[in-house]
Order: C-alpha cells, then sequence, then structure tokens
C-alpha cells in the first residue's frame, strides 16, 4: 500500500510542498480550510468578484497567478480537500471536519503548512466595532471586494501594515493615517540585514511612496494609542507621538505587529518547540529542511518562521524533499541551491525585526482597565491582580487561574501580551517561558457537529 503523504494548507509552502511530492510519482493528501487554494497572501477572490490579479496583489500578481496555475495544473494528481478543518492531532491520526461531518485520517508523512495569523498588541479600545486585525482588512478587501470603513486609519508596525494601507489607497479607499510603533532609527538600523534582499527592500520604500502620493501621514514613534468609539463603531483615534498628543476622525481601524506563527497543530502532535530570538516568540523546533523532532512531521513556510510568501515556496519544496529524502527518494530539484537561498532569507528576517519590533513596552504598560482577554472578557488589572495573589511565575498557571488564553482564539490573540505582563510582575523571563498549551479543537467548531456524531455513534 501507498504511504499516505498528508498536508495541511494550501498558501505558498502547501502549493510548492504538493508540487514536489507529484513531481516525485506521489499523490499528496491536500487539505485546505479555505474554499480555494492560495493561502492568506495569495487569496482568491470569491465566485462573481471580477477583480484583475493586480488590484488584488499588486507587485506580486504574476507570482500569485504562476502559484494558482501550479496549484490547478495538479488537478487529480492530488487529493484536494477545501473547506476541511483540521482540529486535532493523535498520534498518526488527523480529526478533521468538513462543516458537514467529523472523521479521521491516517497519516505516514505529514508536512503542515499552517500558515500565520495576525500578531496584534490589545490596546484600549481594540474591541470596539470597526476594528480589525490587518489580516482580517486584507481579507474583505481581497475576497469580498469591500473595505472596512469610509475613513480607515491603520495601526502597528511591519510590512504588512504598510502593504494593507497601500492597498487600500490603491484601491480607493479614504486612509486617514498611518501609525507605526516603530521608530525610524531602528529602521536604519535593520537596513544592512534587508539589503540581503534588495527587490524586497526596494518595494516596500516603493509602497511607502506610493502612501505619500495619496498624502496619506505616515506617522512612526506613536505611543499611548486609544481607539475610541461610541460602542456601536469607532469614532476616532488618539495616541502620543514626541510628547504630543494627536487625534484623528475614522470609523474603521486595521491593526497588526507582523505576524505570529500557527504553531497548534505542531504542539499537538508533539514536536519540540524552543524560544526564537528573532521573533521573540516561542518556535518550533526544525533542521534547516522542515524536520521537526516528530519522526514523518515536517514544516514549512510562515508555520515555522515568518519568512514571507517567498520563504514560504522554498520552505515547502524543502520540507517535501525532507520528506522524499526519508523515504529513500530522491527530490526532483537541487535542494543546495533552495538552502542558500534561505539563509538570505533568514538575514532579510532578521531585519525586519530589527526594523519593526514588536512593542514590548505597550504590552508591559497596558492599562489595568483594557481588555487583554476578549474571549473571557479579563482586564490586564484583572490578569495582574491574579498574578500576584496566586504567585504564578509561568503562563499556563496563570492561564489555569485567571482564564487568559483559555477562550475560542487559545492565545492567539492574548498570549503574546500575557507573557510580557507575567515576565514583568514576576514571572519567568519570555526566553524561558513555555507556551501556552493547546487544546482541540485548536479552533472553533460547530456544535451540532460534535452532537451528531455523538448521535452516530451512539446509533
Amino acid at each position: 500500500m501507498a504511504r499516505r503523504v498528508v498536508i495541511v494548507g494550501a498558501g505558498p509552502a502547501g502549493i510548492r510542498a504538493a508540487e514536489a511530492l507529484v513531481q516525485a510519482g506521489l499523490r499528496p493528501v491536500v487539505i485546505d480550510r479555505e474554499v480555494k487554494s492560495g493561502g492568506q497572501i495569495y487569496r482568491r477572490p470569491a465566485e462573481g468578484l471580477d477583480r484583475p490579479a493586480e488590484h488584488l496583489y499588486g507587485g506580486d500578481a504574476a507570482k500569485a497567478r504562476a502559484l494558482h496555475a501550479t496549484f490547478d495544473t495538479l488537478g487529480t494528481s492530488i487529493d484536494y480537500r477545501p473547506r476541511t478543518e483540521v482540529f486535532g492531532i493523535t498520534e498518526n491520526l488527523l480529526h478533521m471536519h468538513d462543516g458537514d461531518r467529523l472523521y479521521d485520517l491516517h497519516f505516514d508523512d505529514l508536512i503542515l503548512a499552517t500558515g500565520a495569523t495576525d500578531r496584534i498588541a490589545p490596546i484600549p479600545g481594540w474591541t470596539q466595532p470597526g476594528v480589525y486585525t490587518l489580516g482580517g482588512a486584507q481579507i474583505a478587501l481581497k475576497a469580498q471586494g469591500c473595505a472596512i470603513g469610509h475613513r480607515v486609519a491603520f495601526v502597528g508596525s511591519g510590512p504588512l501594515l504598510t502593504l494593507v494601507a497601500a492597498q487600500y489607497a490603491a484601491a480607493g479607499a479614504e486612509v486617514a493615517a498611518v501609525l507605526d510603533t516603530s521608530s525610524f532609527a531602528a529602521l536604519r538600523r535593520g537596513l544592512p540585514l534587508m539589503a540581503a534582499r534588495p527587490g524586497l527592500l526596494l518595494r516596500g520604500l516603493k509602497l511607502r511612496a506610493s502612501l505619500r502620493r495619496h498624502d496619506i501621514p505616515y506617522v512612526t514613534g506613536v505611543r499611548d494609542i486609544r481607539i475610541e468609539g461610541d460602542g456601536t463603531r469607532v469614532t476616532g483615534l488618539r495616541w502620543t507621538v514626541k510628547g504630543k498628543t494627536r487625534h484623528l476622525d475614522c470609523d474603521g481601524v486595521g491593526m497588526g505587529w507582523h505576524l505570529r506563527s500557527e504553531t497548534q497543530l505542531a504542539q499537538l502532535a508533539g514536536c519540540a518547540f524552543g524560544w526564537d530570538p528573532v521573533g521573540r516568540q516561542n518556535a518550533p523546533d526544525i533542521d534547516d529542511m522542515g524536520r521537526s523532532s516528530c519522526p514523518h512531521v515536517y514544516l514549512a513556510g510562515d508555520s515555522t518562521r515568518i519568512l514571507g510568501a517567498d520563504g514560504a515556496e522554498t520552505a515547502g519544496y524543502l520540507a517535501a524533499a525532507a520528506c522524499l529524502e526519508d523515504m529513500e527518494r530522491p527530490a526532483p530539484f537541487p535542494v543546495a541551491r533552495l538552502l542558500r537561498r534561505m539563509q538570505l532569507m533568514r538575514r532579510f528576517a532578521r531585519g525586519i525585526a530589527m526594523a519593526f519590533p514588536y512593542p514590548d513596552d505597550i504590552c508591559t504598560d497596558l492599562p489595568d482597565e483594557a481588555l487583554l482577554c476578549r474571549c473571557e472578557a479579563i482586564t490586564a488589572g484583572d490578569y495582574r491582580a491574579t498574578i500576584a495573589k496566586a504567585h504564578a511565575i509561568e503562563p499556563n498557571r496563570a492561564k489555569s487561574l485567571s482564564r487568559v488564553g483559555m477562550g475560542r482564539c487559545q492565545g492567539r490573540y492574548c498570549g503574546a501580551v500575557a507573557a510580557r505582563i507575567l515576565a514583568v510582575n514576576g514571572g519567568l523571563p519570555l526566553e524561558q517561558q513555555p507556551g501556552l498549551r493547546p487544546q482541540a479543537p485548536v479552533r472553533p467548531m460547530p456544535m451540532r457537529l460534535l452532537r451528531d456524531n455523538a448521535e452516530e455513534t451512539a446509533g
């Protein structure tokens, strides 16, 4: 019986991994929780939404077309399962649902290409209606062809901040301002490392220039950000820069501080994790080709380190090559060249992390009344009080007592901030903190599926 190789994720990493395995004569199963392949960066528009690729993907239009064409060409050479969610892993079984039923799928080899999610820093007012993550704002534009407001402001830091603002401006939306918590000095420090990929660096500078052409203010070094609203909608933003308070009116806010790897499935698979000093977060331990600590489990793309779409494609090829090597099959391409390319991408990623650091001080200075965990409605003050009362020093102990990180997002939004608050309130330093332990289902799922499954089992 042929070995069953399963790829979870159909973004750039998953598509390239599938392509390589097909070239090697295998027929992998590709699990995609979206309706169509492409991932977040190359998300395809909904049926009936006819927009040119240049409008959706900008300078990456040619790459998007090529990736989509590659996947479409695979056809029946793969077992493609869209709209399917992997919600848990037990030994060599994937626990899945497709919206209609629960079922398990056995695998011999597993490539996790689960991508990344927005990395946010909760700020006062971030739960007002009209506040979206940068990824959410981008999905609205790409998949639905609409903006998140009539007059939109963007807050955060990192390449995605500039990209989404530029995409909104190019689509004709009114962008009130872009507020960046990083400084020009930090950008200057990161430039030598980012020069490892001069074309990408130039593209980022051009995006900044495009905002200036649209007369959109780009403010760096912002602090004390507050989102204002009346409980039914966003009404404005207030912040300080160089000691002066500023304000603007807006009815939509997109916020995000780069990205965080989607690692819950890797944790459930039993992969070992360690501290990533570049991303300043816990990350899976992998070798240069994506092998994890678990035999026959491989990790690719942004699910391990944030290297962007090009890096994800390269990592997808390498993970497939590692899988083939462990089957004693040759890779259908030169691996050494891809490994050299990855070195450049990792150097660029270090430059990005230096230029656009996660705002630790904004997290640790979060006002007591600000909502830290929106799933469980826990304020920063409540969390600090729980830490002090219980003498909690590690995040899972603090989670069990405070419920921060126990809600439906399982710490995707609040985990980074909670870890930093814990570190300055008597907890372990960030580098020594274990990650929050996940549990199935890793994402919310319809309760009717559990009911129907229980009835079927009982019958």
